[in-house]
């Protein structure tokens, strides 16, 4: 029982952190880093580079051993400790074939390292020792990520502090004043005196573009007025000539009787009558008849 109650408060006690996606820790794996058959390959160009908290977890190769039944040859897949971070090897796994072991054979492994951190490790290669040869290699490696291996990878990483920017300091002396430089104020006259020459030309300038639009303005109200005028002198004559040609149409016609009345029809039709033609008649007759006949058969042919 005091065990138990010493577990709970062990686990009460025990850091806990809120971790979300993208800082969590996750795993991956590479691809073949044997990419020829010199059998060598720099981890530069098997790794992801620049992720923090990259730590190596397995090494799992394969390959096909060449030899004759009767030597002995040993395999070693290996990889050198990183430029700076050991001497010798951070990996080194060995494979002895012996006598008897027949050519051809395939080899797979999965050997676990722990987690090493990605910047021990350097190059890698296969070396065989004695009268043999591996073909169709494949070396992979297995690794996690913790991104919150750098603190400052994320603001939700425990340990993480708000950076504080370096703001340099600056006497007063060190302030350039530029009201205090002769060029300044020699310059800043200039571009006033410049200033004073342009509005002096700008307003000259608009005066005389208002003066334009008012000489335009007067010429245009002294036309519209003449135009005006014409117009009315041109009615007027069109309203005499138009009195001048009525007074002559009317002039001209004297009024004439002519005589008239009714003119009676001279000419008389007397109707004698018009008999039928006896060629009409025959066929009309025949006409009959035949419809006659065949309304007969109509009629036989449906008391059969």
């Amino acid at each position: 029982m005091l065990k138990r109650k010493l577990l709970l408060l062990a686990l009460a006690c025990w850091p806990s952190y809120s971790y979300s996606e993208s800082i969590a820790p996750y795993y991956g794996y590479t691809g073949n880093a044997i990419t020829d058959q010199a059998l060598r390959w720099s981890m530069g160009n098997v790794l992801p580079e620049g992720v923090p908290g990259l730590d190596i977890q397995n090494v799992i190769y394969s390959y096909r051993i060449q030899k004759e039944t009767g030597e002995w040859v040993t395999v070693f897949v290996q990889n050198e400790f990183a430029e700076g971070a050991g001497e010798g090897y951070i990996f080194r796994e060995r494979d002895d074939w012996l006598p008897g072991s027949l050519s051809g054979t395939r080899i797979q492994k999965a050997v676990p390292v722990g987690n090493l951190p990605r910047a021990l490790w350097g190059d890698g290669s296969i070396e065989v020792e004695g009268n043999g040869s591996v073909d169709d290699a494949s070396v992979v490696y297995t690794y996690k990520v913790t991104p919150c291996f750098d603190p400052q990878f994320d603001p939700n990483c425990p340990g993480y502090k708000l950076p504080v920017p370096d703001i340099p300091e600056i006497g007063l002396d060190d302030v350039y004043n530029v009201f205090d430089d002769e060029a300044v104020d020699l310059d800043r006259n200039t571009a006033m005196a410049e200033d004073d020459e342009n509005d002096e030309e700008n307003e000259a300038e608009d005066t005389e573009a208002k003066e334009d639009e008012r000489r335009k303005y007067r010429l245009e109200k002294a036309m519209s007025v003449a135009d005006t005028a014409a117009l009315f002198a041109q009615n007027d004559m069109i309203n005499q000539m138009n009195a001048v040609s009525q007074t002559a149409i009317t002039t001209a016609y004297l009024p004439l009787n002519i005589p008239g009345g009714s003119y009676n029809d001279t000419l008389v039709y007397r109707d004698v009558g018009m008999s039928d033609g006896k060629k009409g008649l025959r066929n009309g007759l025949a006409q009959q008849l035949l419809h006659t006949q065949m309304v007969d058969k109509q009629y036989n042919l449906t008391e059969k």
